[in-house]
């Protein structure tokens, strides 16, 4: 699809959800704004007999398939919703574009501006709200037709299946750590246990305001699996919104809950959590359109990717260390990649839309330039240390992700230490390329370690 249709597409998508919104709601749309990101949301206020209200719509990813469909993200929205969870209001559905609304809710996603005091009231707020949502019963729920497995057991891994399914139906490429840390969980099971309840799995995204909790948003992967999930999960998402010391916080669920949390699972679930944007956007990193937020996708997965590596380096007890970033070199196209990027900094439009798409190419030229300063050292580097593991490298970048990769599938753990060490040099060069040195693209934060639990 060219660039011209795409846009056309979106303005048509416009066209029917503000039509769709005024049937649904008995009302006049005063104003209206497409949030501009990889997956389409709108913004509107619609005015019902004289009182304005702010409503948000909810579209499909373009450029690769949900884990969950999006009727099921709705239908567990609208269930938390009858069950006392708080969590935005749902209106209906659309059936073109494929969305569906929901009241806006106040307030906002993160910690700016916020006392340490009141953020411990609103993160003790969404504790309850999870015990409470833990503490439902499921029947209801899955006579609904909310996803579930056979079993608790099921339950608890029938997320992880679909995310693995996802990525096994897409994959156009290797993806060597993918299969090693995929092996490794395959290795060393999930403990059974008899826990099943809703859960949001993508936990830590809730709006606040005043001081306390308003809701808990994005359920895009909600179904009935582990609560012990929802207590892994935002350990990433501490690194930019910070929530406290989870040693604190997992003795306050279980106080809530009058259970013990189970840390086997918590980190368990942890480690196969921190693999979940390399399993979404395999595909599009591999054979992007011209929907894909290429350096989104790449910074997540630059992120993310070490958080995996640095979460089995700590069960395993690996002292990981820093790697030697190669110092940039110049080249006949250094000063065409520094051009390009100041030009597309220097362009301003009022266009949200081409603003967006402006932004998507400064970040990806500015990649572009940071790989033209030390991306042949990188694959150098990569490829020693392939070499020294394995006896050979290829000359090739591809060849050698295919080596790597045959090697981790016929290994079965005997190197699992060498390969945890391998994946920690590789993934930091890589992140080293997201951007400019010092740069937040190129930045990594570390995870809050589990520490004392770990033998």
């Amino acid at each position: 699809m060219a660039a011209s249709d795409a846009r056309d597409t979106e303005l048509k998508d416009d066209g029917r959800v503000i039509a769709w919104l005024e049937s649904l709601l008995g009302g006049q749309v005063v104003s209206w704004e497409r949030q501009p990101r990889w997956r389409p949301m709108w913004f509107v206020d619609i005015d019902r007999g004289g009182a304005t209200e702010r409503v948000v719509v909810r579209g499909e990813r373009s450029d690769t398939s949900l884990i969950f469909p999006l009727e099921h993200e709705m239908l567990f929205q609208r269930l938390l919703d009858e069950h006392g969870i708080p969590v935005p209001h749902v209106h209906g559905w659309c059936d073109e574009p494929r969305s569906y609304a929901m009241a806006a809710v106040p307030g906002r996603p993160d910690f700016a501006d916020t006392t340490t005091e009141q953020r411990r009231v609103v993160v003790d707020e969404y504790l309850q709200a999870l015990a409470r949502m833990h503490q439902l019963p499921v029947e209801p729920f899955k006579a609904a037709g909310v996803i579930s497995g056979t079993s608790p057991n099921d339950s608890a891994m029938i997320g992880v299946r679909r995310f693995e399914q996802h990525y096994r139906s897409s994959k156009v490429r290797p993806d060597p750590l993918m299969e090693f840390v995929l092996g490794w969980l395959r290795r060393h099971p999930l403990p059974a246990s008899d826990r099943e309840a809703p859960i949001v799995w993508d936990s830590g995204q809730f709006h606040h305001a005043d001081g306390h909790l308003v809701a808990l948003v994005d359920v895009e992967i909600g179904h009935i699996g582990d609560p012990m999930m929802d207590l892994a999960a935002w350990r990433m998402r501490d690194t930019v919104i910070p929530y406290g010391e989870f040693t604190t916080l997992y003795d306050r669920y279980a106080e809530l809950t009058s259970r013990p949390v189970d840390l086997a699972a918590i980190q368990w679930h942890h480690l196969f959590f921190t693999l979940t944007n390399q399993l979404s956007f395999h595909n599009p990193l591999a054979r992007p359109t011209l929907d894909t937020d290429y350096m989104t996708y790449a910074q997540w997965v630059s992120e993310t990717n070490l958080h995996a590596v640095e979460t089995l380096a700590e069960y395993l007890g690996i002292d990981l260390e820093p790697v030697e970033i190669p110092e940039p070199v110049s080249s006949p196209v250094s000063t065409p990649h520094q051009h390009l990027s100041r030009s597309l900094r220097s362009i301003s439009v009022e266009d949200p839309y081409v603003t967006y798409q402006i932004r998507i190419a400064f970040r990806l030229a500015r990649h572009l330039e940071r790989a033209d300063q030390i991306g042949a050292a990188v694959t150098e580097a990569d490829r020693e240390d392939l070499a020294r593991l394995t006896g050979h490298a290829p000359k090739n970048w591809d060849e050698c992700e295919t080596a790597l990769e045959n090697f981790v599938l016929a290994d079965e753990g005997r190197h699992d230490a060498e390969l945890v060490v391998l994946f920690h040099r590789r993934w930091q060069r890589y992140k080293a390329l997201m951007g400019p040195a010092g740069s937040a693209m190129a930045a990594h934060h570390t995870m809050q370690p589990f520490g004392r639990w770990l033998g």
